[in-house]
């Protein structure tokens, strides 16, 4: 599997930014997302369980867009 960049949050430092990648698989679209790290114990408790090999991360609405654009971007095609 590889990843294509799709965009970094344009509000986030230049090295620690939130980001999304698109991935090439071929059984179905997925997308890697680089973001914070949720920590906060009120929403931890408000999500649940979360497996050992899975993590939360916290993504900006702005990155969010960026797979609304490629989502546009393969309908159109």
């Amino acid at each position: 599997m590889r990843a294509r960049f799709l965009g970094k949050d344009p509000d986030s430092q230049v090295e620690n930014s939130p980001t999304l990648f698109a991935t090439d698989r071929t059984d179905r679209m997925t997308y890697i997302a680089q973001g914070w790290k949720v920590t906060d114990p009120d929403a931890l408790a408000d999500i649940g369980p979360v497996r050992e090999h899975e993590t939360l991360i916290e993504i900006p609405e702005d990155v969010l867009r960026m797979y609304v654009r490629r989502y546009q971007q393969q309908e159109e095609r």
